[in-house]
């Protein structure tokens, strides 16, 4: 079983910590990152995961707060709180959270609250069976899944799979994905650009022609493919307005 879990710190250290312990257990396909609850909630619009790890002194919106606002989710992901205090803990479980870590993390206590994760995802019904794609990472091969993926760039034979804080090179053409990803919202929007249509931030025309911004990046559209794209922008936009 993998993994896809969120890890949110508003100290840069901890945060970058408890993303390398999480990385280097078996059982995780991807770490996203978060520093703090707004940001966090950014990437949950974009991304389904097992699990957050949480701590729950930050700025603004806390810990707390934010796993009372993932516990009114659809498919809520687990919680585990990973926290310096202690005095939080009755009402973490109040809250049904899966786990409470203390820091300093240990990569052995953290495994133990993956466990449990785990065997959660286990005993909850599949979403829709997302397809994954095998990436290395750090000389292991992990499973991305296919929501994780922003935009793709094709470069040669090979793709590069473009996520919110990473980018992996897998050997399949952009043709290939292109095919096997339109039912799941991807569109070509050049010859060497395929983007999750959902993503797309704004359609701006300059200079040079159209390009489109997704996760802040700013990518060309070819004008064979402009066309195509505005009536799918604009039939994205009608079902929304019309749920």
């Amino acid at each position: 079983m993998t993994l896809v879990v969120l890890a949110v710190d508003d100290e840069p250290p901890a945060l970058d910590e408890l993303a390398y312990l999480l990385n280097a257990d078996d059982r995780v396909a991807y770490v996203h990152r978060a520093a703090d609850a707004t940001e966090a909630l950014r990437v949950l619009r974009d991304v389904e995961v097992d699990a957050v790890f949480l701590d729950i002194r930050m700025p603004g919106l806390d810990g707390m707060e934010l796993a009372r606002v993932l516990r009114r989710f659809a498919r809520p992901p687990a919680i585990v709180f990973v926290t310096a205090y202690d005095d939080g803990a009755v009402d973490a479980f109040a809250l049904g959270v899966t786990d409470y870590v203390r820091k300093p993390v240990r990569a052995e206590r953290l495994g133990e609250s993956l466990r449990r994760v785990a065997g959660l995802r286990a005993s909850r019904p599949a979403a829709d069976g997302e397809p994954s794609i095998p990436v290395e990472l750090a000389g292991t091969t992990r499973m991305l899944p296919r929501s994780a993926v922003r935009w793709v760039e094709a470069q040669g034979d090979y793709a590069r799979l473009h996520t919110a804080d990473a980018s992996h090179l897998v050997r399949v053409s952009l043709a290939t994905l292109a095919e096997r990803w339109a039912d799941a919202g991807f569109v070509r929007i050049h010859r060497s650009y395929l983007v999750q249509l959902r993503l797309i931030a704004e359609l701006r025309l300059t200079p040079s022609g159209y390009m489109v911004i997704v996760g802040g990046a700013e990518l060309p559209v070819s004008r064979r493919h402009t066309r195509e794209l505005k009536d799918k922008l604009i039939r994205a936009a009608k079902n929304d307005w019309t749920r």
